[in-house]
């Protein structure tokens, strides 16, 4: 029975958030937004939601390594989908046909998970209120390189050209009470997935950490993994490839954003420090797709590139390792 909640949870957290990330797309467009800076914030900030959720809800059923597990893995798991993406379009590496400029939000994401695995070692004791001093750094981080990537990417010509293909998105009005919408679903769904997945980890015998950085972090980063394959296939790249890398930008402002609800203490302080792994294993993945994205040499293995090859490799060697390392146990 719990698998089957689980099972049906979890679908129906997929199917709102791809109407969350619909709707957001439809809002940014008829806000006149750039096609970057959908992808990079607004989608990814749609897409990242379930992960929002889902560590609120595990925070408030008591498994807050659950919690950590699930930004950070999904972290990991969004990079993998990157991977992903050179097999699905193998006549031209995706990296290489989007702008370089993506490497100041993927820099970011690398700025953001380091800090938050420094803090999560460091434990500094620090409190505005009962909001760590951390945290707020991180969401203070968050919010001027935000800043940074908007004032560095105004719309081009080729945005333009997007938003005229998405010419038949829905009216502003429509797209912003369907958003509200899928946002409500997600609110009553999310709990029932992390009781289901509470209940894996107490029959499997794994511990609610692990089933957090790999199980429910697959499932909430799911909505990524079909969003960003939609957009490769209208050759919207850039989309695509900023929706990956501002999912991870926003997972972690989402890290620091969780004490706000975490009212006892600081949320960081509560993390095992165990989870300091999982978050580098995240940045690595993370820098190996930004030197992909620098890096303008066409290296294939058969018929895939040798850093996309590397993220796999690292993706699932890293997930070993944290089995066995017994992460959050």
């Amino acid at each position: 029975m719990v698998w089957l909640i689980f099972v049906g949870s979890s679908a129906a957290i997929v199917f709102a958030a791809m109407k969350l990330a619909q709707y957001g797309d439809a809002i940014a467009v008829r806000t006149r937004l750039g096609g970057m800076f959908i992808g990079t914030l607004l989608l990814a900030g749609a897409t990242s939601l379930p992960e929002v959720l889902t560590t609120i809800s595990s925070l408030s059923q008591g498994v807050p390594n659950m919690a950590a597990g699930n930004l950070l893995g999904s972290n990991m798991f969004n990079m993998l989908v990157l991977a992903l993406l050179d097999l699905v379009n193998r006549q031209a590496r995706i990296l290489r046909r989007v702008a370089m400029r993506h490497a100041l939000t993927a820099g970011l994401a690398v700025l953001l998970i380091g800090q938050a695995a420094f803090f999560v070692l460091a434990d500094v004791d620090m409190q505005i209120g009962w909001v760590g001093g951390d945290s707020l750094l991180i969401m203070a981080t968050y919010l001027l390189g935000v800043r940074l990537i908007r004032s560095s990417n105004p719309m081009t010509g080729s945005e333009v050209v997007l938003e005229a293909a998405l010419a038949g998105v829905p009216t502003l009005r429509r797209a912003l009470i369907g958003f509200a919408a899928a946002a409500g679903a997600l609110v009553l769904v999310t709990p029932w997935l992390v009781r289901s997945s509470k209940e894996i980890a107490d029959i499997t015998g794994l511990s609610a950490g692990f089933v957090g950085t790999t199980l429910v972090a697959m499932v909430t980063s799911l909505p990524e993994l079909v969003t960003t394959i939609a957009a490769v296939r209208i050759g919207a790249y850039d989309l695509a490839v900023g929706n990956l890398f501002g999912s991870n930008v926003f997972n972690i402002f989402a890290l620091g954003l969780t004490d706000v609800f975490y009212l006892p203490g600081r949320f960081l302080g509560l993390i095992d420090p165990t989870f300091a792994l999982v978050a580098l294993l995240g940045l690595l993945l993370t820098s190996l797709g930004l030197i992909g994205n620098l890096a303008r040499v066409e290296r294939r293995l058969g018929f895939i590139e040798i850093d996309a090859l590397m993220i796999i490799i690292g993706y699932f060697a890293g997930m070993g390792f944290l089995y066995v390392r017994g992460i959050g146990v």
